[in-house]
């Protein structure tokens, strides 16, 4: 039907599968995802020349235009050139990699910390390098993907417990064996949901067996906190938490990713990781970048204030429509339409009226939660918000 390969190649059963596949079907349809814009200023995005309000952006503090931040990345692109060319085991490392790794890790109160290409690789990591074959991995069934592809790549068993459930995961930890060793892998925001993660009472429930626990805050980070430092800095038990890994590309408004702990954890990732080992090193310029972003959650505290601030205002109208949110307690904040062709004309008649939100249907979530993932930004005003909201009504109403 979409004249995927050549009519005179024989079709094979992988070739089948690619032109059944349904999610492949929808994009090749309506080319839902990946679309490009061509430029971006503030809270706009321009796509198809046509300037949209950014309501799907991971960049919560808004941080990705700040003079500061962008005159770091300009002088360590001065200094370095564009790219370090290889990994840091081999050629790849630089001071400006080690000056951000110190002060992160400052920042999130660990001693030591690495940082990589991607968010996605040092959350891969993380469960890939500290759990192994006769380890049992206690996992929180909505973590995400970057987390699963590493619990694969461990070799250990996984047992998973009810998202956020307490008492399940004690009870699945009862199962095992005393002898077993076990890692607890969560997650500190849940960013499809927006649900930040019940940490003090996970931790409670496997504490006095010796459970090394491990939690993706790539959401968290710059979010939560006093002054942004994260999820386990947010409830007072950044000791309990032995690994804390995320992405440099959120609310640190760069790419890359970390992987924090004890000096001796860190040591032992470098030593064992493949995805460390053999993944080049993150840019000059973009190490610079977050490091400037670091100083700013530090100096300027109205940036997280406005955040939050937003975010109030932006659920208050939710509220007053009646969409499910799904309970978020974030500025990630899902659109919650159930049913996958209303969710796609939810999202159609949002991007009619410019509005720039994101379509997530299963497998992503659950059968029947399809949604529009939306999330918010301290670059918004009150206008865009309020825009926004009415563009939902409407979007809403039309559905309904």
């Amino acid at each position: 039907m979409f004249g995927l390969f050549s009519s005179d190649k024989p079709k094979g059963a992988i070739r089948q599968r690619i032109e059944k596949d349904e999610s492949t079907r929808m994009r090749l349809r309506y080319g839902i995802w990946y679309r490009s814009a061509e430029r971006q200023q503030g809270a706009r995005v321009w796509v198809d020349g046509k300037p949209m309000i950014m309501l799907a952006s991971n960049d919560y503090l808004g941080l990705g235009e700040h003079p500061k931040v962008i005159q770091a990345a300009k002088d360590a692109l001065d200094k370095w050139g564009s790219s370090t060319t290889g990994a840091r085991l081999a050629n790849g490392s630089r001071r400006c990699h080690e000056a951000l790794e110190e002060k992160l890790a400052a920042f999130l109160g660990k001693e030591a910390c690495h940082i990589s290409s991607a968010g996605y690789l040092s959350c891969m990591s993380a469960p890939a390098t500290f759990a192994a074959r006769g380890d049992v991995i206690l996992v929180d069934r909505n973590v995400h993907s970057s987390l699963w592809a590493g619990i694969a790549l461990s070799g250990a068993r996984h047992e998973r417990f009810g998202h956020n459930d307490a008492d399940d995961l004690a009870a699945v930890l009862a199962a095992e064996p005393e002898n077993t060793p076990a890692l607890l892998v969560v997650e500190g925001v849940y960013s499809m949901e927006g649900h930040i993660c019940r940490l003090p009472e996970l931790l409670a429930a496997v504490r006095g067996r010796g459970v090394f626990s491990i939690m993706d805050d790539a959401h968290g980070l710059g979010v939560m906190g006093e002054h942004g430092e994260g999820t386990a800095a947010h409830f007072g038990v950044t000791g309990d938490v032995d690994i804390i890994c995320g992405s440099l590309s959120k609310s640190l408004s760069s790419t890359g990713g970390f992987v924090a702990g004890s000096r001796a954890s860190i040591e032992y990732l470098r030593t064992y990781s493949k995805q460390t080992i053999f993944s080049a090193a993150l840019s000059p310029a973009q190490a610079a970048a977050a490091g400037a972003a670091l100083d700013i959650l530090r100096d300027e505290p109205e940036h997280l204030a406005r955040l939050w601030e937003n975010t109030r205002l932006y659920k208050s109208i939710l509220d007053e429509l009646g969409v499910d949110y799904w309970g978020s307690e974030t500025p990630a904040a899902p659109l919650v339409i159930g049913e996958r062709e209303r969710a796609y004309n939810v999202w159609k008649k949002l991007w009619d009226e410019g509005v720039f939100t994101v379509l997530a249907i299963a497998p992503a979530v659950p059968p029947g939660r399809d949604l529009i993932r939306t999330a918010v930004s301290a670059r918004l005003t009150r206008a865009d918000i309020e825009q926004a909201g009415e563009a939902i009504a409407r979007a809403v109403g039309k559905m309904r």
